[in-house]
């Protein structure tokens, strides 16, 4: 048996029979049903507030890496493998976590 979301049975006023509702006989099926509308949540509102304020942070980030590029260039980046080393195993823990 296939269940169809769109074929409800409903009863009808005048014979008491219940009838199929196909998408040809209801208002989603119909052509002067009206525009179709929309309505954003309050959280498209602050996701807009959120990117706005993102925007006006200074980018730092950039500063960090071209200092880290000159480091390397240069010969003065010395890594430290006991940081790396903790800081792949504290990422794996996150990610299994997750």
């Amino acid at each position: 048996m296939r269940i169809d979301s769109y074929f409800t049975p409903q009863q009808t006023s005048e014979t008491g029979r219940t009838r199929q509702n196909s998408p040809a006989n209801t208002s989603a099926g119909r052509l002067d049903a009206g525009p179709d509308q929309t309505q954003l949540s309050g959280a498209h509102t602050q996701v807009q507030a959120l990117a706005a304020q993102a925007s006006q942070l200074p980018e730092v980030r950039e500063t960090k890496i071209q200092a880290l590029r000159e480091a390397v260039q240069g010969g003065q980046y010395r890594p430290n493998p006991d940081n790396i080393a903790r800081g792949l195993i504290s990422e794996m823990a996150v990610r299994r976590r997750v």
